[in-house]
C-alpha cells in the first residue's frame, strides 16, 4: 500500500508530525460506544414509561406491551438478516448514518402516539434500525482496529448498553417534569441526530482519514491480509456448531429483554414505586451488570492461562455464570426491595458474563471469515426467542397477576442453554466448513 501523505493541520491531528502515532482509532471507538448507549436508551424509554402510561394510551395493559415488544423483536430478527449484507454493501459510514437516522426518527415516534397501534408502529421501526448497530459496530472495529485490539475495542463500545440502562431511569423522570412523557421520547431520541451530525462529520475509513498518521496507519494495516473476507450463511448453517450458538442465544437472549422491558414494570407494581423513586434501584441492577460484562471473561482467561483448554475454560466460567442466575428465581417470593434488586442485578451481571463467553464461541471454532454470518444467524435465533417471549410475558402477567413463571424461566434458561451446547459439541474443536465458496477480498 502506498504511503500516507503526511498530515499538516487537523482538529482531530497529529499537528504534522507524520512519525508520531495518533490515536484515531479511539476516537472512531468512543463514538461507536455512544451509538451504543443511544440505542439502549432509546429503547428503555418506554420500558420505563409502560406503568406511567397504562392510564394515558387506550388499552395499554400487559398484552397489549407483550405485542409492542414482539413488534420490536420481529424487526430486530428482520434487521439482523439485512444489517450485515447492508453495512457490506453500503460501508459502514453510509450504512450507519441510515440506520441511526431510521430508529433515531422511530424513537420520538411515541411521542406522537395515541394508540396502541402507533407504539407497535415506532417500535417495530426501531428495532429495525437499531439492529444495525452491532453489525456496523463490529465493522468499523474491523476496519479500524488490528486483530490484537479488536477485543479490548469490542468490549468498550458494548460497555454502552449497560450505560444506557443506566441513564435511562436518570434523566426519564426528569424529561418528564420538563417536557412532559411525550418530549421525552422527542428528546431522547434526537440524542441520535446529534451524534449522527458528527459521525457524517468525522468517520472515514482509516486509508482516506485526514488525521489518521502513518504511523496508526501501519499499526491498523498490520495483520496479513485475508484470502476471504465473507462466508455465506448457507456453508455455515449445516455446522453443529452454528446451531450450539444459535440454541444458546435463542434460549438466553429473552432473559435479558425480559430484564430491559418487564423489570421497571416489575418493580413498580411490586413495591408501588413512582417514576421517582424507581430510578435508584434500575440504575443499581445494572451498575451491578457491568462487574459481569468484565467478570465474565476474566474467569475464562484465568483458567486458560492455568494451563485449562479451550474447552474446559469457556465451559466453565459459563456454567459459573449459569449458576449464579439461580437464585433470581426467589425474587417473586421476597418483598424487600433491596434483596430484589440484588438478586437480579446478580443475574443480570451474570447473563452479561454468559453473553461474553457466548460470543467467543464461534470465533474459537469457525474461521475469521465465518464469525460475521454465525453471528448474525444467533442474534437472529436470539431475536426470534425474545419476541416470542415478550408475548408469552404478555399473557402470563395479564392472566396470573404473577411474575413467578417467568422467573422460573429466567432461573433454568442458562443451565438448560449449557446442557445442549455441551451436548452438541462437546469438544470446541474447528468447525468443518468448506469456505471454497467464500467471497473472496479485493
Amino acid at each position: 500500500m502506498a504511503a500516507k501523505p503526511a498530515q499538516t493541520d487537523s482538529f482531530f491531528g497529529t499537528f504534522g508530525s507524520k512519525n508520531r502515532i495518533s490515536h484515531q482509532r479511539w476516537i472512531v471507538c468512543t463514538m461507536l460506544f455512544f451509538a451504543t448507549l443511544i440505542a439502549y436508551v432509546d429503547r428503555g424509554v418506554l420500558a420505563y414509561l409502560e406503568k406511567f402510561l397504562q392510564g394515558i394510551i387506550p388499552g395499554l395493559d400487559s398484552v397489549k406491551y407483550g405485542y409492542i415488544l414482539f413488534c420490536f423483536q420481529v424487526a430486530y430478527a428482520i434487521g439482523m438478516v439485512i444489517a450485515g449484507g447492508l453495512a457490506d454493501k453500503l460501508g459502514t459510514r453510509k450504512a450507519f448514518a441510515i440506520a441511526i437516522t431510521l430508529w433515531s426518527i422511530a424513537a420520538m415516534l411515541p411521542g406522537a402516539a395515541f394508540s396502541v397501534i402507533t407504539l407497535g408502529i415506532a417500535m417495530f421501526m426501531l428495532g429495525l434500525g437499531e439492529a444495525a448497530n452491532f453489525p456496523a459496530c463490529i465493522k468499523a472495529v474491523a476496519e479500524w482496529f488490528p486483530k490484537r485490539e479488536r477485543a479490548l475495542a469490542t468490549g468498550i463500545f458494548n460497555s454502552g448498553s449497560n450505560i444506557g440502562n443506566i441513564v435511562v431511569p436518570l434523566i426519564v423522570p426528569t424529561l418528564v417534569v420538563a417536557v412532559s412523557w411525550r418530549g421525552a421520547f422527542v428528546v431522547t431520541g434526537a440524542f441520535g441526530i446529534v451524534w449522527l451530525i458528527i459521525w457524517l462529520f468525522y468517520y472515514n475509513r482509516p486509508e482516506k482519514h485526514r488525521s489518521v498518521s502513518q504511523s496508526e496507519l501501519d499499526l491498523i494495516l498490520s495483520d496479513p491480509i485475508e484470502k476471504l473476507e465473507k462466508v455465506p450463511w448457507s456453508r455455515v448453517l449445516p455446522c453443529k456448531e452454528t446451531w450450539a450458538f444459535s440454541i444458546g442465544k435463542f434460549l438466553t437472549d429473552p432473559i435479558w429483554w425480559f430484564y430491559l422491558f418487564w423489570l421497571p414494570r416489575y418493580l413498580q407494581t411490586t413495591f408501588s414505586l413512582s417514576l421517582a423513586s424507581n430510578r435508584l434501584p434500575i440504575v443499581i441492577v445494572y451498575t451491578i451488570a457491568t462487574v459481569g460484562s468484565i467478570g465474565g471473561g476474566w474467569i475464562s482467561s484465568i483458567l486458560i492461562n492455568a494451563g485449562r483448554n479451550l474447552n474446559v475454560s469457556r465451559k466453565v466460567a459459563m456454567l459459573v455464570c449459569a449458576l449464579c442466575v439461580v437464585p433470581v428465581f426467589a425474587a417473586p417470593f421476597i418483598h424487600h426491595l433491596w434483596v430484589v434488586v440484588g438478586l437480579v442485578g446478580l443475574a443480570t451481571a451474570a447473563h452479561q458474563g454468559w453473553s461474553a463467553n457466548l460470543f467467543t464461541l464461534p470465533s474459537d471454532v469457525f474461521p475469521k471469515a465465518a464469525v460475521g454470518s454465525v453471528i448474525g444467524i444467533g442474534g437472529m435465533a436470539g431475536a426470534i426467542g425474545g419476541a416470542l417471549f415478550q408475548l408469552a410475558t404478555g399473557y402470563i402477567v395479564h392472566f396470573t397477576h404473577s411474575y413467578i413463571p417467568l422467573f422460573g424461566i429466567a432461573c433454568f434458561a442458562y443451565l438448560l442453554a449449557l446442557v445442549i451446547i455441551h451436548f452438541i459439541t462437546p469438544k470446541l474443536a474447528p468447525a468443518h466448513i468448506n469456505i471454497s465458496e467464500g467471497k473472496a477480498s479485493a
